[in-house]
C-alpha cells in the first residue's frame, strides 16, 4: 500500500511574520497612540494656560478698578476744596455755585449730599437742603462724624468716615475736608457718598459682565454690591481694603464661572472618532492601493501607444463628458491655448481659455453643441490664450461612443483660423472704429450745447407764456400788450430754431456764417432779454457803450449767447451780495485791431484753484450747474479768432473780457 506525503498543518502554511515586518504593520497604530497622547496633552495645557491667563486678567482688572476709584475720589476731594471758599464765602448760594455743587451731586460721582460746618462744627449749609440720610441706628455717634471731623480740623487734610447704615439699609460713609483762607480755617466741607452708587455707577459694563464686585464690612458682612444673578467661581477670586474710606471695609472681587467649555470635549471625542476612521481607512487604502497598481500597469502601456498617435497631429483635439466636463486634451490643443493638460482636464464651463468678452455666445454655443445641435460645416469661436492672445478657431463635433455604444460625450476637432481671419476683422474694426468715433464726438458736443444754449430762449418762452396766463386771469385785457409779449414770444422760438442751426454748423466744425456786426446792437438785445431775470434777482444792469466802434465779423447769435451767459453768471456770483452793490458792468471799447467787450461784477471773486479749472468741460461750481457754459463761450470765440479772458476786479469782484478782430475793410 503507497503512502502519499503528509500535509503541511494549517499554522506551517504562512510564512511566518518576522519581528521587523510586525514592527512596520503596527507602526502607524503606535502613531496614532503618541498622536491621541499628544492631543491629549495639549488640552491640558490649555486649560492650565487658561486658567493662569484668567488670573493674570482679574488681577489686571482688579488693579484697573482700584486705581479708577481712588482718582474718583481724589478728584471728588479737589472740587470739594476748590468750591469751598465759595460756599463760605456767600451768604446765599449764588446759581454758579448752585450749578458746581449739582455737577458733583450726580449719581456718576458717587455723592447724595454736601454739607459745610463752621470751625466750631455747626451746619452753615447742606446741598440739597433735605434732611441728611441719617444712620439707622439713632444712637450711632453724632451725624457728620464729630471724630472725623475733628480729625480733618487738627491735621488740615481730608479724613474719610467710617461706613455706616441709613434709612433703607443704604450704607454712606463721608469725606471731610478743610478749607483753609490766607490765614485761618475757614471750616469744613463734608461729602456724603453713597456706597451702592459708587460701585454700580463708577465701574463700567464691560467690568461688571465679567467680575462681581462687593464691599465688606469690618465683620465680613456684605454691605454693598454690583452683581448679575450667575454661579460664581471661588477659584478666581480677589480681596483687597477699601482704602480710602479705609475703617476695614474690604472690596472682593469674584469672576463669574465660566461655561462649560466644550470645545475640548468635543475635541477629545472627535480625536477617539477619528482614530476609529484613520484605522478603517488605511485598511480599506491598502486593498485600494493594491487594486490600483494592477490597473494602472495595463493603462501604462495602451496609454504610451495612444500618446504617440495623437503628439503626431496638428489639429487640437478635447473631449468632454455629457456634463461639459473636460475628459482629454491632446498636446496640440495645450499648444494652440497656452494651457497644460493638468491645468484643463476635469474642469467645466466657464473655460479658461473662453474669451471674458465673449462669454455669454461661447456658453450658448456649448449648450447647442451639448443638445447635439452643431453644425456639421463646424462653428467659429473665440477663444483666449492663456498668455491673453485672442484665438480665433472653428470647431467640428461628433460623439463620443464608449466601449459599450453609449454616448459618453463629445469629441471636437479645433482649427485655428486666426489668420485667415486676422486681414478682415482688422478691415472691419477700422471702419467701425470710425464710425462710431464720428458718432459719439457729434453726439457728445451736441447734446451738451443743445442742453446749455437752448435753456434760456426756452426759459424766456415760458416766461411769457406765464406772462400771458397771468394777463388772461385778470379782468382787463390789453390787446396791444399780449400782441407785444406774443411777438417775443415768437422772436424767442425763431431765436432758438436759429441756435439749433448755429449750433449744428458748430458742432460740424463749419466755420460761423459771419457778416459785418456792430457789438453795440447785440449787447442791448442781449440786455433786453435778460433784464427780466436781472429784476427778478434785484441785480442792476449798466451798459457802457463806446460810440462809433468798428464792425466785426462775427454771428450775432452766438455773440449774444457769450454776452447772455457772462451776464448770468455774474449774477450768479453775487447771490450774497447786498443788493445795494448787485450791479453788473457791460461796456465795450476799442483795442488796437480788436474790439472788447467787458462784463464786471461785485460777487466774491475767483480763486486760484478754480480759476485753473474755469474754462474745463463739465466744471461746475453751482449746484445745479453742467460746467458746460464757459467752455462753450471760449470755443465760440475761437472759432471767431477772437479770445476769452478774465481778470480779478480791483475792490472786489470779476472781470471777463471778449475780443473779437476788426473787420479787416473797417479797421
Amino acid at each position: 500500500m503507497s503512502s502519499s506525503a503528509p500535509s503541511a498543518p494549517p499554522a506551517a502554511a504562512a510564512a511566518p511574520v518576522s519581528p521587523r515586518r510586525r514592527w512596520v504593520q503596527h507602526l502607524p497604530y503606535l502613531s496614532l497612540a503618541l498622536f491621541m497622547a499628544a492631543i491629549a496633552a495639549l488640552v491640558w495645557l490649555t486649560r492650565a494656560y487658561d486658567a493662569d491667563e484668567q488670573r493674570t486678567t482679574l488681577l489686571n482688572d482688579v488693579l484697573w478698578m482700584e486705581q479708577n476709584l481712588r482718582f474718583h475720589l481724589d478728584r471728588n476731594e479737589i472740587h470739594l476744596q476748590q468750591i469751598g471758599p465759595d460756599l463760605f464765602a456767600e451768604r446765599s448760594l449764588q446759581a454758579p455755585t448752585e450749578a458746581r455743587l449739582a455737577s458733583l451731586l450726580n449719581q456718576e460721582r458717587g455723592l447724595v449730599q454736601i454739607l459745610w460746618l463752621t470751625p466750631e462744627g455747626r451746619a452753615a449749609g447742606a446741598m440739597p437742603p433735605t434732611p441728611p440720610p441719617r444712620p439707622a441706628d439713632e444712637s450711632a455717634e453724632g451725624f457728620p462724624s464729630e471724630s472725623s471731623f475733628r480729625l480733618a480740623r487738627g491735621i488740615g487734610r481730608p479724613v474719610y468716615g467710617p461706613a455706616y447704615a441709613a434709612r433703607g439699609n443704604i450704607h454712606h460713609f463721608e469725606v471731610h475736608v478743610p478749607v483753609w483762607s490766607d490765614e485761618d480755617l475757614l471750616g469744613v466741607v463734608v461729602g456724603v457718598y453713597s456706597l451702592p452708587d459708587l460701585v454700580v455707577r463708577e465701574l463700567p459694563w464691560w467690568f461688571s459682565e465679567r467680575y462681581r464686585v462687593a464691599v465688606l464690612d469690618a465683620d465680613g458682612n456684605e454691605i454693598a454690591a454690583k452683581s448679575k444673578v450667575a454661579p460664581l467661581s471661588a477659584q478666581l477670586a480677589y480681596s483687597m481694603p477699601f482704602d480710602p474710606p479705609g475703617h476695614g471695609l474690604t472690596l472682593q472681587i469674584t469672576a463669574y464661572k465660566s461655561e462649560t467649555r466644550w470645545i475640548p470635549l468635543l475635541l477629545g471625542g472627535s480625536l477617539v472618532l477619528l482614530a476609529g476612521i484613520i484605522i478603517w481607512s488605511v485598511t480599506q487604502l491598502r486593498r485600494e492601493l493594491a487594486r490600483r497598481q494592477q490597473a494602472e500597469t495595463a493603462l501604462r502601456a495602451e496609454s504610451a501607444f495612444r500618446k504617440a498617435m495623437e503628439d503626431s497631429l496638428l489639429t487640437g483635439m478635447r473631449a468632454r463628458d455629457l456634463e461639459g466636463r473636460l475628459t482629454y486634451v491632446n498636446s496640440a490643443f495645450c499648444r494652440m491655448t497656452g494651457f497644460d493638460a493638468s491645468e484643463l482636464v476635469g474642469l467645466k464651463p466657464p473655460m479658461p481659455y473662453w474669451d471674458p468678452d465673449h462669454l455669454e455666445e461661447t456658453l450658448e454655443l456649448h449648450r447647442e453643441i451639448m443638445a447635439g445641435e452643431s453644425s456639421p460645416q463646424g462653428t467659429e469661436v473665440r477663444l483666449r490664450r492663456k498668455n491673453g492672445e485672442v484665438l480665433d478657431a472653428l470647431v467640428f463635433e461628433a460623439p463620443l461612443i464608449d466601449a459599450s455604444g453609449r454616448h459618453a460625450g463629445w469629441m471636437g476637432s479645433v482649427l485655428d483660423i486666426t489668420e485667415q481671419k486676422r486681414a478682415r476683422e482688422q478691415t472691419r474694426q477700422q471702419e467701425e472704429r470710425l464710425q462710431q468715433s464720428s458718432r459719439l464726438i457729434t453726439m457728445g458736443e451736441m447734446a451738451s450745447t443743445l442742453a446749455h444754449e437752448l435753456n434760456q430762449p426756452l426759459a424766456a418762452i415760458a416766461s411769457y407764456n406765464n406772462g400771458c396766463i397771468n394777463r388772461l386771469h385778470g379782468t382787463q385785457l390789453d390787446r396791444d400788450e399780449l400782441l407785444d409779449i406774443h411777438e417775443r414770444i415768437g422772436r424767442q422760438a425763431r431765436r432758438a430754431g436759429e441756435i439749433i442751426r448755429r449750433v449744428h454748423d458748430f458742432v460740424r466744425r463749419s466755420e460761423p456764417r459771419r457778416e459785418p456786426l456792430e457789438l453795440n446792437a447785440v449787447i442791448r438785445d442781449a440786455v433786453g432779454l435778460i433784464e427780466a431775470d436781472a429784476r427778478k434777482r434785484g441785480v442792476q444792469l449798466i451798459s457802457t457803450l463806446a460810440p462809433a466802434l468798428p464792425l466785426v465779423a462775427a454771428d450775432a447769435v452766438m455773440i449774444e449767447q457769450i454776452v447772455i451767459n457772462l451776464v448770468r453768471n455774474a449774477m450768479d456770483a453775487m447771490r450774497d451780495t447786498p443788493a445795494a452793490l448787485r450791479q453788473v458792468l457791460i461796456a465795450t471799447a476799442r483795442e488796437g485791431r480788436f474790439v472788447s467787450i467787458s462784463v464786471a461784477d461785485r460777487g466774491a471773486g475767483i480763486d486760484a484753484e478754480t480759476a485753473a479749472r474755469l474754462f474745463e468741460p463739465f466744471f461746475t461750481t453751482k449746484s445745479s450747474g453742467m460746467g458746460m457754459g464757459l467752455n462753450i463761450c471760449r470755443s465760440i470765440a475761437e472759432l471767431h479768432h477772437g479770445r476769452l479772458t478774465f481778470e480779478a476786479r480791483p475792490g472786489g469782484g470779476t472781470i471777463f473780457f471778449l475780443s473779437l478782430p476788426v473787420e479787416p475793410h473797417a479797421a
